[in-house]
């Protein structure tokens, strides 16, 4: 009788770094260049290098309200003021032994070499002005091109714009920017479980029946990333309604996300269903929480697009996002920086139980400029989430003690 048939061995799972790394190259090439109002350009990534056809300032100019001068003409008592000039206007050239009354932003005369404020001079009753101090020379001047030089490259392909780039390029004269075009991200869920909030009141929920908070959280931070966001619902738990899906979602969209599914009970079906349109490439991260995660590609008459698939688990959901999925999105924008800003601070607890897989603690500093840890760091605790303003981000093997100096990644960072 011959012995019955074991399993195969299973898969290790994939450290995040490769991942990561995969993923990355994957997000290649970028999405196609637009043209959109600087106004309209925050939070973009600048697709071109912009470069300054001019100088600014275009010409010196003071920066404060007061009197433009030769310093050579002091000390030889009060001044007559020979012309006034406001910003956005052109003075004559400076007569020896006078001096201009200026305001802020205005040109500065040829032959003045300092400009002193209001404040610290003396109008006399004739008119004539008394210098109280002794101004070096340059004073209050804002130098043509000290700020931007004519040809400067001034902002750099890659760029995720700001608020501070926005006026930046507009000092430049640029009243569009290129940027890549959105992402057009669509986002269903999956599991029989879920219910939608507001469809079913709480004292009325079935037996073992959820509210689907993944959608919010996931959508929300699409809608931080810039993607254009198809929210196609809930999909039941079946294989055919899963392919359906994810066939009509391939179309028109650069990525599909879903959230729940991609574990390996009878249940979860989206591996099979990607594997049936498609390719599955990567599947199960060495982290914790967020071990089930899958990434793979769906056909379609066109072309293909990109799958990411986050665990069901709230928790699990949140954090893969913000390590995976976050920066996928922005390298398929061309993003130049896609990594989180990260910092070492000590823990304010101990954390004796370490784990075989690298750990995702939710911890807050506090005002001891350590960090705190969230009691309960279940995968389903999403309180957790809402009440972090970060993530340890522990290696695999390694205990916690008081004191220790920890690698911090801000949410801030991982939400901007």
């Amino acid at each position: 009788m011959s012995p019955p048939p074991t399993a195969a061995p299973r898969a290790p799972l994939l450290p995040l770094d490769d991942a990561l790394r995969d993923l990355l190259a994957r997000a290649q090439p970028v999405l196609p260049s637009e043209s959109i109002s600087t106004f309209d350009a925050d939070g973009r990534v600048l697709a071109q290098e912009l470069r300054s056809a001019l100088d600014v300032p275009g010409h010196d100019n003071s920066s404060m309200d007061g009197y433009a001068l030769r310093v050579a003409d002091l000390g030889k008592g009060a001044l007559a003021v020979s012309q006034r000039i406001a910003a956005g206007s052109a003075g004559a050239a400076l007569a020896p032994g006078t001096l201009a009354r200026i305001f802020t932003g205005a040109p500065v005369p040829a032959g003045a070499d300092a400009i002193v404020m209001q404040e610290e001079c003396l109008v006399q009753p004739d008119g004539r002005v008394q210098v109280l101090v002794q101004p070096a020379a340059g004073q209050w001047i804002r130098r043509q091109g000290e700020d931007v030089a004519r040809g400067a490259m001034v902002l750099e392909a890659g760029l995720r714009l700001s608020p501070a780039s926005l006026g930046l390029a507009a000092s430049m004269g640029f009243a569009h920017l290129p940027v890549a075009r959105r992402p057009r991200v669509a986002l269903f869920s999956t599991g029989d479980e879920l219910v939608m909030p507001g469809a079913v009141a709480p004292e009325a929920l079935p037996p073992g029946a959820i509210y689907n908070s993944n959608r919010f959280f996931l959508r929300a931070l699409l809608q931080r990333l810039g993607c254009e966001v198809s929210d196609l619902g809930i999909v039941p738990d079946q294989r055919e309604a899963t392919v359906q899906a994810l066939a009509e979602a391939a179309q028109g969209h650069d990525l599909i996300l879903t959230s729940g599914g991609v574990s390996v009970g009878e249940e979860d079906h989206i591996k099979p269903a990607v594997q049936a349109l498609g390719e599955l490439n990567l599947w199960q991260i060495a982290i914790k929480p967020g071990k089930p995660f899958a990434y793979g590609r769906v056909n379609h008459a066109q072309g293909f697009a990109h799958f990411i698939g986050l665990p069901g688990n709230p928790v699990s959901s949140f954090v893969t996002f913000l390590l995976l999925v976050r920066p996928f999105l922005l390298q398929l924008q061309g993003a130049a920086a896609t990594a989180p800003e990260r910092l070492q601070l000590p823990a304010h607890f101990a954390w004796p139980r370490a784990d075989k897989r690298r750990e995702f603690l939710r911890v807050r500093r506090n005002a001891q400029g350590g960090l705190d840890l969230f009691a309960n760091q279940s995968s389903g605790v999403l309180t957790s989430a809402h009440w972090a303003d970060g993530l340890l981000d522990n290696p695999p093997g390694r205990p916690i003690a008081m004191g220790d100096l920890v690698d911090f990644i801000p949410l801030s960072s991982l939400m901007d």
